[in-house]
């Protein structure tokens, strides 16, 4: 670690401090791919000896920075039956992203809060995890989401994977000036407003509050430089009523609940109609063209990302029967499937992050090739229900 003393006090401008009646908080602003910033990090709590020590994450983030082998304890079929296979996926793209750029860098994302953690457990200084949880702020970053918007997020997303942007310390000592976020946070509250409230000011709230919680009367709070200016603004105000619901996963609409069990129940009750119309024998026709318009693209989709056999077999046999129920669709059936007949390695698991960012390493590693197997079946299926339905519905009125 680079020394350097700061005399009396005097910091630079990643350093903020703010009062909050008694207490002083150091709030240190930081680039997540910077050896700048965490040397600035590791100086500054060895100066200040404070009372506590804030980092800008949740438990689960933490275990990951900190345990090498995190990999071993991720339960892959638990992720696919809690239905939180998008979130990891998300996750995952988010943190190749800068990993990616940390690369560029030599520095591993995320060392400075490793860095303030070491620093803290070296002094015998508390240390405080300040973030929501990172599940939450994705779900409700995506209920906020308009569905216009969602795909257009899913895109830019994707796009950040195969993006060449460099960076050295000066571009992020740039970027971690004030003016620069305040324009970068404009820009994409103009773009994603909804999304925005979800991502970044719902979680300067929580962290503000959380901060001002802590024990201690002098705090050192370590955050990414993008949340400081929201942190400083809101950390006079009294949010403490809105903490449960900010740090709630928000229920599905009854729209899309309602929306979701009538599609099933018209093309039921149109092949009922069409049995008690027309007869047994087009009812059966028009049942088998539903298991053939939700089977065969299903299994294309499968195929087309290179699943086991078994997998395939399952898009097939299982799009008919979960088109016609919301509570679970026929990527998470085959993605299950795929975990059981071709599980990820360690090894596999420890590469993501470079294979993500590489076209043929979608194929190439087991764990994001179930993900393929989740996007296409799903798509597949998607797409036979609404040919099938199509049809059914219109067979029924002509």
């Amino acid at each position: 670690m680079n020394t350097q003393n700061f005399p009396c006090g005097e910091y630079p401008d990643d350093v903020t401090t703010l009062h909050v009646g008694e207490k002083t908080i150091l709030l240190i602003g930081t680039a997540h791919i910077s050896q700048q910033s965490a040397d600035l990090v590791g100086q500054i709590i060895e100066a200040e000896n404070p009372d506590a020590v804030c980092i800008e994450l949740d438990e689960k983030r933490y275990a990951a920075l900190s345990k090498k082998q995190r990999w071993e304890n991720l339960d892959l079929k638990q992720v696919v039956k809690k239905k939180q296979l998008s979130t990891l996926m998300v996750n995952l793209i988010l943190s190749s992203y800068q990993k990616k750029l940390g690369g560029q860098m030599g520095v591993m994302p995320g060392t400075e809060l490793l860095t303030a953690a070491k620093a803290a457990e070296k002094l015998a200084i508390p240390v405080e995890l300040c973030d929501r949880s990172i599940r939450v702020t994705l779900r409700r970053a995506w209920h906020a989401t308009s569905f216009l918007k969602k795909s257009y997020l899913l895109s830019t997303l994707l796009a950040s994977l195969f993006d060449k942007t460099e960076l050295d310390e000066d571009k992020l000592t740039e970027l971690r000036k004030k003016d620069v976020l305040s324009e970068l946070m404009e820009e994409l509250g103009q773009t994603f407003p909804d999304t925005k409230r979800a991502l970044i000011d719902e979680r300067d709230i929580f962290m503000a509050e959380k901060i001002k919680d802590v024990i201690g009367n002098r705090i050192v709070a370590v955050v990414g430089a993008g949340h400081v200016a929201g942190i400083e603004k809101t950390i006079q105000e009294d949010n403490s009523h809105i903490m449960e619901e900010i740090n709630t996963i928000p229920p599905v609409s009854k729209i899309w609940k309602f929306m979701g069990w009538s599609i099933p129940l018209l093309i039921i009750l149109s092949i009922l109609l069409i049995g008690l119309k027309q007869g047994a024998g087009e009812a059966s026709a028009n049942a088998l063209y539903w298991v053939l318009a939700n089977g065969i693209p299903s299994s294309i989709g499968a195929l087309l990302a290179f699943a086991h056999p078994a997998t395939i077999f399952s898009a097939f046999a299982a799009a008919p029967i979960t088109s016609l129920t919301p509570v679970i669709g026929a990527g998470y059936v085959c993605a299950f499937v795929q975990i059981m007949t071709k599980p990820p390695v360690v090894k596999e698991f420890e590469s993501v992050g470079d294979d993500i960012s590489s076209l043929t390493g979608w194929w190439r590693n087991k764990l994001l090739r179930v993900f393929l197997v989740f996007i296409l079946t799903g798509i597949g299926s998607s797409i036979g229900t609404w040919v099938g339905g199509y049809r059914i519905v219109s067979n029924l009125l002509s």
